[in-house]
């Protein structure tokens, strides 16, 4: 198959270019990392130029290995030619600890810079805490503001080119925009036909930060996720009558939102289908059958809600 170039869409106040389609790490949290490190060199090979990780899927060193491993292989000619998003973690979520954290994930990239740097949660823990779960006594309110600042000051310095926030409602989102000098780029949430977030994709629209989904089939090889993406009957139909899988139905789906779409594989078939929605597109119809699917969450968040907690809610957490 010849490399597919995927197209791109522009983020952030400075207009930084970033590929709609990227390969994700999280993986790695149960799977050897021997599979990611060729993985990731395949899908390079195949043309992706996106790649996701995060300080808790302990993949950066893993990625940054397949980076220099396919600068080696001719495959790319620079970092330059990639889009690096990493995540700061919650236990590293306190204003005098991002830069730090920061200066982590590059040496275990091995890199000067990351192309995008989210904070992974709404949420703070005590710093030391490590794993999941954790105890309810660990999970403390972030100081949006003080965390924000010491984000900026990343993307100042130029270790990051962009700075955004993952798994954010739209009041939290709001929290932010309401005192950033730079406001937050991208916005990384569960997003799927299943889990359509209208509300804050309207929102993010609204507000120009760039909406990335997660999860786009459900997650169904995670140990949170479930089958009901790829087993939901509306899909299938209109997977079948398109001569489609229903994987990509979902991702084009995502991609006529306007979002970004984060895929996971490490079997090359799958990974050429996920390159294959750009040539086609979802009717007017077959997007109002897709409207029409009850919704539910995927990932609740429940590791961070507890009755003596900040959050005793699903609903207080995700201000729904």
């Amino acid at each position: 198959m010849a490399k597919v170039e995927i197209p791109q869409t522009r983020i952030g106040s400075m207009g930084a270019t970033m590929p709609l389609i990227c390969f994700g790490t999280s993986y790695s949290v149960l799977a050897p990392s021997e599979f990611l490190k060729p993985s990731v060199v395949n899908a390079i090979r195949l043309g992706y130029r996106h790649f996701d990780t995060a300080a808790f899927y302990n993949s950066e060193e893993c990625l940054g290995e397949a980076v220099t491993e396919a600068l080696s292989l001719g495959l790319i000619k620079s970092r330059a030619d990639l889009f690096i998003t990493s995540k700061l973690w919650c236990s590293d979520a306190h204003s005098d600890r991002v830069l730090p954290a920061l200066q982590k994930t590059l040496k275990n990239l091995g890199m000067e810079y990351v192309d995008l740097y989210l904070i992974h949660f709404p949420v703070s823990l005590k710093p030391g805490s490590q794993g999941i779960p954790f105890p309810s006594e660990d999970v403390l309110l972030m100081d949006f503001k003080s965390v924000w600042e010491a984000m900026e000051k990343c993307q100042s310095l130029g270790l990051s080119r962009n700075i955004g926030v993952s798994n954010f409602s739209s009041k939290k989102l709001e929290t932010i925009l309401s005192s950033a000098k730079i406001p937050p780029a991208v916005n990384q949430v569960e997003l799927n036909p299943l889990w359509q977030q209208k509300k804050l994709r309207e929102y993010c629209r609204k507000n120009n930060v760039h909406l990335s989904g997660f999860s786009p089939l459900g997650a169904p090889n995670t140990w949170w996720g479930n089958n009901r993406v790829l087993d939901c009957e509306v899909l299938k139909s209109i997977a079948k009558a398109r001569g489609k899988t229903v994987a990509q139905v979902c991702l084009r789906w995502c991609y006529q939102q306007g979002a970004s779409v984060i895929v996971k594989s490490f079997s090359k078939e799958r990974m050429v289908e996920n390159l294959e929605i750009f040539d086609w597109e979802l009717s007017a119809a077959e997007c109002r059958e897709i409207e029409q699917i009850p919704q539910q969450k995927g990932y609740t968040g429940h590791h961070f809600i507890s009755s003596e907690g900040p959050y005793k809610s699903f609903e207080q957490f995700w201000d729904e």
